[in-house]
């Protein structure tokens, strides 16, 4: 499936000019909101979703339409991308086309293309998650990019269970959105996913964090940090095992509170599907993750 993807994207990107990795973190998108929405059709392997009257053409009578000469005189996005005199928006090859088409009318550089994503989407958020996928597919040459690893080197020691959903009072009434690893001081944290390091600072309930994104949209959440590594930026580009800080007991007031509780990292994952972001419990991928020994 990969390989399949690589070379529709790669003929895109001859026939346009546009790099290979927008079309990839503009699909990659769309995949993910298509795992976790119920409106959308399921996942193939162009995953990218025109709407029938972005296609054919708002005011075309016919919403079905294939005709690429009909849907061009309705100023529709369908075209033929694979020759078949067809412009069919359940047809990959069309599909890239059209988007192609649609981008270069803005240009190809970055941020031409910036702009054209967000006259599309209509979300900053959006625009920012798709370069982020497009600037990790860039970085790494290859689609492929599910690998995970445990948080924290398993040759220190910790201890965790799941905690997710636990009441929490300091601050007002709330639940625990994550799991609680347990560890000394200054033990390494790790990021568990190729990501983007999307925010870094300090909470006054969590302390100093970092807020790494991955491929699949799911947003990595760090706290209580004792601080940063070295070479830790906004925007830079992680993999699994990258060291982002430490184990530390940060957070609970104003900046540089520390010592209210054990030092632990608490670690969150939360899910964005193009409209709102919610969180869900980590605690069974952790346990995988460390099964797996990474």
């Amino acid at each position: 499936m990969y390989q399949k993807r690589m070379e529709l994207f790669k003929k895109m990107e001859a026939a346009t000019a546009i790099p290979w990795y927008y079309f990839a973190g503009m699909d990659q998108y769309e995949r993910n909101l298509r795992f976790v929405r119920k409106d959308l059709p399921e996942p193939g392997t162009i995953s990218i979703h025109i709407p029938e009257s972005k296609w054919a053409g708002p005011l075309n009578p016919n919403q079905k339409d294939k005709n690429p000469g009909t849907i061009a005189v309705f100023q529709g996005l369908g075209v033929d991308g694979d020759g078949d005199q067809k412009a069919d928006r359940l047809n990959g090859e069309d599909v890239l086309a059209a988007i192609g088409r649609y981008l270069l009318t803005y240009g190809t550089d970055h941020d031409n293309i910036k702009i054209a994503l967000w006259r599309y989407y209509g979300r900053d958020k959006a625009v920012s998650i798709i370069t982020g996928n497009a600037k990790m597919y860039k970085e790494f040459g290859k689609l492929d990019l599910q690998e995970k690893a445990f948080p924290l080197p398993r040759r220190f020691n910790y201890t965790f269970k799941n905690t997710w959903g636990d009441a929490r009072g300091w601050g007002g009434r709330r639940i625990h959105e994550g799991t609680d690893i347990f560890a000394d001081y200054g033990v390494p944290v790790r990021s568990t996913s190729y990501g983007i390091v999307e925010m870094k600072g300090w909470n006054r309930y969590g302390g100093w964090r970092v807020g790494i994104r991955d491929i699949n949209n799911t947003y990595h959440y760090y706290a209580h940090l004792n601080g940063f590594a070295k070479d830790l930026t906004l925007g830079k580009i992680v993999k699994p095992g990258t060291v982002i800080g430490g184990v530390g007991s940060t957070g609970y007031g104003p900046p540089g509170t520390s010592g209210k509780f054990p030092p632990h990292l608490h670690y969150g994952m939360y899910k964005d599907n193009g409209r709102t972001e919610w969180s869900f419990d980590p605690y069974p991928h952790l346990r995988q993750w460390e099964r797996a020994g990474s």
